[in-house]
């Protein structure tokens, strides 16, 4: 498989020299200084190619073109921002990039409670627990009747946990929760208040319906560039906020492209995000999705009984990342092709620990992950 790393511009702690020591070839990147719904210039999509170039790279995914609120919703000047995203896409392909990975979460991107969670070794890692949640949509979002989407326990303990907490406590919640993507404008409370009410009529049916116009819309200039398409599961894969998620499971998968049976529409296959739920077989989700993964995600979560995640050693989690790396491994064997795949997420650690990186992307975390998953890679290959 290309061996990537996501690389979130030169405001970047990790730079493009210690990408290429640590082993990749191929960079994961976006324009994430331009505002959700603007075009991407082929000028400025250029100049980011350039750069990486410079550095001896290849940019080899876009990670992601934003797709915009009002499209999510189908309200407003959607149909404006869906031909904004048609400009892009085109934009893209002809600086010769292939992929493009988006996501269809409604408001709320990537969501976690703890950025820190302290491992056994001492490392730091991505937490994801419900009852900081419950904390946060209830005490500090307010939102209307929100306990009703909490189990009575969950929302016994947020009760509990939250007359004990620190005003700073309760406002590092909050920032978390609402963290976002690195680079880009941080969302507030009165922000992510106002974006929730464009959905009090939006159920899952309709939000389904939404994303097959969207795809229905954009699949065929995709086509006709020669580019890939690449969904990104939810993540978590459950509903929160009150807000319905569609992208979580074999079901949704197939549903997405029967329902937009273009040649570039596809999945960018996370193991982290889809691992969370429990339920969902990972192994044989990528025998049935087949060619039409277009980009991989390898990381692995570890849960416990209340369905609380943190992020676990790359090869050590809830998903036996063997059978996984074997079953995308075939698929390149049966179709003679490269499947670009990034190690998605890495703790902070060693040297890295004190200091300021994205959460879930400092260096030597990924590069342990990179390292494990090519190893891996390796010993799959020559059994096969």
């Amino acid at each position: 498989m290309k061996q990537t790393w996501r690389w979130f511009g030169p405001n970047d702690p990790v730079s493009l020299s210690y990408i290429k020591q640590a082993g990749a070839t191929g960079i994961v990147s976006a324009l994430h200084h331009v505002p959700h719904g603007d075009v991407w210039t082929a000028q400025e999509v250029s100049e980011r190619k350039a750069v990486i170039e410079a550095a001896g790279l290849t940019w080899d995914v876009v990670e992601s073109i934003t797709v915009h609120e009002s499209i999510k919703t189908r309200s407003g000047n959607y149909q404006e921002y869906i031909d904004k995203y048609k400009e892009s896409i085109r934009n893209v392909a002809s600086c010769g990039i292939k992929v493009i990975t988006y996501n269809f979460m409604p408001v709320n991107d990537w969501t976690r409670t703890q950025l820190d969670y302290v491992m056994p070794d001492g490392s730091e890692a991505l937490y994801f627990n419900w009852v900081d949640l419950a904390i946060f949509d209830i005490y500090i979002l307010k939102r209307e009747n929100a306990e009703k989407s909490f189990p009575e326990n969950i929302v016994t303990k947020a009760e509990e946990r939250f007359a004990t907490l620190s005003e700073q406590r309760i406002q590092e919640i909050a920032d978390v929760v609402m963290f976002g993507i690195p680079g880009e404008k941080k969302s507030t409370v009165e922000g992510m208040r106002n974006a929730l009410k464009a959905y009090d009529n939006i159920d899952r049916d309709t939000l389904r319906s939404n994303l097959s116009y969207f795809l229905n819309e954009i699949c065929p200039v995709a086509d006709e560039c020669g580019v890939q398409l690449a969904i990104h599961p939810d993540d978590p894969p459950f509903d929160i906020l009150g807000l319905p998620r569609i992208v979580n499971s074999i079901e949704d998968f197939e549903y997405i492209l029967s329902s937009a049976p273009h040649k570039s529409n596809g999945i960018c296959f996370c193991t982290g995000s889809l691992g969370a739920k429990g339920i969902n077989d990972l192994p044989e989700m990528v025998k049935k999705l087949d060619d039409k993964i277009h980009f991989i995600h390898l990381r692995n979560v570890r849960s416990d009984e209340e369905g609380n995640f943190f992020e676990a050693d790359h090869l050590d989690g809830n998903t036996d990342m063997y059978l996984v790396m074997k079953e995308l491994l075939l698929i390149q064997k049966k179709y003679k092709t490269s499947i670009p795949f990034r190690p998605d997420h890495g703790h902070q650690m060693l040297d890295d620990l004190g200091k300021q990186n994205n959460p879930g992307y400092s260096a030597i975390g990924r590069l342990r992950g990179l390292a494990e998953l090519r190893g891996l890679e390796e010993g799959i290959i020559r059994s096969l």
